[in-house]
């Protein structure tokens, strides 16, 4: 009963959100993974403006290096919801010499992606982004406000955020601003997982334990793939694994699970030791790496 009092509250709080951006702002966004955190969004979005549609489009910026299951279950998604996809490429922004293709051991699109990001939000005059981050996921993130200001390069200035009390969400910004917005900040990892379980929602299947083509490397379960740099020495094998998070294939690492179903998820996440995000690679490059981006334009 605890339990599904607080899921009930951070629905609520949430769906309040959502409906402040749409007072607010005149063309917002929801950023689209197709991980989890996003999934959940597009659930609360539906309960905010029910039985309308969801009154903004979803953007995608696709790495190029994504899970085919995540791209396989955002298409879905959206055909069976009816709502307005956009995709953009980070191999277009590479091919307009925009950014240069990382190269080496630890190569990622993973940073190259705020560049396609910002190019978007300018493409679409974009004034407020709305993202599944959370205040639990890494350090960086727990200094964001709800309505969170960027400047307009895209910049975060984490000491210059506006004040939020009593729920009072101030969307007012200058030409060139826009807002990220995050309706689920107040929430945990084990949040999202038991609101999932009691909406009974669909998830890509690399959420659950699934035999897959791995290698280790720093004591992580990094996926194979044409594009993951591999050392010759780095034995590809078969493991029984699972994402807890979604993102570039080649900065996200899997953890071994017999997890086969929503209940046996939540239960693992009750149990873990690690937090989400030391399955994160590209976090890993410094102890500033999530801020640094951050301050960049990323989300």
């Amino acid at each position: 009963m605890k339990n599904r009092l607080q899921t009930n509250a951070l629905e609520s709080e949430a769906i309040y959100i959502f409906r402040e951006v749409i007072a607010q702002f005149d063309r917002p966004v929801l950023l689209f993974s197709g991980g989890k955190d996003s999934i959940t969004l597009v659930r609360l979005a539906q309960k905010a403006f029910f039985p309308a549609k969801i009154p903004f489009p979803l953007l995608h910026i696709d790495t190029g290096h994504n899970f085919p299951e995540t791209i396989a279950f955002r298409d879905a998604l959206v055909a069976e919801l009816g709502l307005e996809l956009i995709v953009r490429n980070v191999q277009q922004t590479i091919d307009a010499g925009k950014v240069i293709e990382e190269s080496g051991r630890y190569a990622s699109r993973n940073t190259l992606q705020t560049t396609t990001l910002l190019d978007a939000i300018e493409e679409f005059k974009f004034d407020a982004c709305i993202g599944g981050a959370r205040r639990d996921e890494e350090k960086a993130r727990a200094k964001e406000r709800i309505f969170s200001v960027r400047d307009d390069f895209g910049q975060w200035d984490e000491k210059n955020q506006r004040p939020e009390l009593f729920d009072i969400l101030n969307g007012k910004i200058e030409n060139g601003q826009n807002v990220r917005v995050f309706p689920i900040s107040n929430w945990t990892e084990l949040d999202v997982w038991n609101y999932i379980e009691a909406e009974n929602m669909a998830i890509p299947s690399i959420y659950f334990s699934h035999l897959r083509k791995v290698f280790i490397r720093d004591g992580l379960i990094w996926s194979h793939a044409d594009f993951v740099y591999q050392e010759k020495d780095e034995v590809t094998e078969e493991r029984m694994v699972r994402f807890r998070t979604v993102g570039d294939m080649t900065c996200t690492a899997a953890v071994e699970s017999e997890a086969h179903t929503l209940q046996e998820v939540v239960n693992e996440i009750r149990q873990s030791t690690i937090s989400e995000r030391g399955a994160r690679i590209d976090d890993k490059r410094s102890e500033a790496a999530m801020e640094k981006r951050k301050q960049q334009g990323y989300f």
